[in-house]
């Protein structure tokens, strides 16, 4: 799975460098068995975004970003449809939205996205938002992508701050930046991804993939 996410952003050419970041000594041993650039970081990091502002403080860049390395559906078009969101200097966090498939909707693990006309974040959830009050059936849901790009002030502050109450409600780290006024903007992107949270998932990647 790994190697799937490692080789698509390696695939990317707006990006310098790809480094694994990890707590993992089984995850290291594969890294150096494959060659793969990587660093060891602390096992006390609660979010991938702590993680990423671990490996910042020693490795200097205009933009950092974080493709999990549960994401193996990930594509160089969704690094660069991400990378498209930080040509702007006041852009400080960057992320991702794909029209939802209707399996998705009501699915909690597949995290939804209403954005603004502006392309900013409105808000994140689990829940199916927003809500078809009229049940017209006509009303557009986004799932969000799990792919960042921040700069290293807006990782700075991040881990600064002390966990939100949504962000606690939700389990969903995001929602720090908006509930301390950093937007977030979001690019679509037609490629869905599966991010791998349970053994269902893992059946469904494999079915994908193995079709490709």
């Amino acid at each position: 799975m790994l190697g799937h996410v490692y080789q698509a952003t390696r695939a990317c050419r707006q990006l310098d460098d790809v480094i694994v970041a990890t707590d993992s000594d089984e995850i290291a041993a594969v890294c150096r068995s494959n060659g793969w650039n990587f660093r060891m970081t602390s096992p006390e990091h609660s979010s991938g975004t702590d993680r990423v502002h671990e490996v910042a403080q020693t490795v200097s860049a205009d933009v950092y970003v974080n493709v999990q390395g549960d994401e193996p559906l990930a594509r160089r078009e969704h690094l660069e449809a991400l990378l498209s969101l930080m040509t702007g200097p006041d852009v400080q966090v960057g992320t991702l939205k794909t029209p939802c498939a209707a399996e998705d909707i009501p699915n909690p693990n597949a995290v939804k996205v209403v954005t603004a006309l502006d392309g900013k974040g409105l808000y994140f959830s689990r829940a199916t938002i927003p809500f078809d009050r009229e049940k017209t059936g006509t009303v557009p849901y986004f799932k969000h992508l799990g792919f960042y790009a921040y700069r290293k002030a807006a990782l700075d502050a991040f881990c600064s701050w002390t966990e939100s109450a949504l962000e606690r409600a939700e389990r969903l780290e995001q929602l720090r930046f908006l509930d301390n006024g950093i937007p977030i903007h979001v690019a679509e992107t037609p490629f869905d991804t599966v991010g791998v949270d349970t053994e269902e998932d893992l059946s469904r990647v494999e079915k994908i993939l193995a079709a490709r």
